[in-house]
């Protein structure tokens, strides 16, 4: 199911519960989407307000995200309105904000939406539990005795 995410009600959310967040850039904060996005496999469009940055090269390759910005003469919850109404297949879409507004637009299309708050749990979650599983068990506890001392004897350590 695509998310279509609201880019500083999201990065808000993070700094606002996250501690030591408060200097995350967009920029870091669709690396991280990226991240997550790339585990879980599925796609997202992330709107920020204004222009951007002026180099925005940062934003480039990241797995999964598609970054739009909503322009000078516009704002991001208008142009996420307008993707959530333009959507041809709006119960599929996932929209994530805690700005009423959004979340009427896409309740209206039938359309699910998560607060940003909720979200951002379930993007830590997911990837706390994916660096703790990637390691093997054998890292977490070691080799047994028994096979130490065959390394031991292969190496002619003992």
């Amino acid at each position: 199911m695509p998310f279509l995410i609201d880019g500083y009600n999201l990065l808000w959310a993070v700094k606002k519960s996250v501690e030591g967040a408060e200097s995350i850039s967009d920029v870091e904060l669709c690396r991280i989407l990226g991240q997550y996005l790339g585990l879980t496999g599925q796609t997202s469009e992330i709107v920020f307000d204004g222009t951007g940055p002026y180099e925005k090269s940062g934003f480039d390759n990241i797995r999964g995200l598609d970054i739009f910005f909503s322009g000078a003469d516009s704002d991001a919850d208008s142009v996420i309105e307008d993707k959530i109404r333009t959507n041809s297949a709006p119960r599929r879409l996932t929209v994530v904000s805690s700005d009423r507004r959004i979340r009427k637009a896409a309740h209206l299309r039938k359309a699910g939406s998560i607060k940003s708050e909720i979200f951002w749990n379930e993007v830590a979650k997911c990837l706390t539990r994916r660096r703790r599983d990637s390691e093997p068990q054998a890292k977490q506890k070691g080799i047994s005795e028994g096979e130490t001392e065959q390394w031991m004897r292969f190496f002619k350590l003992k």
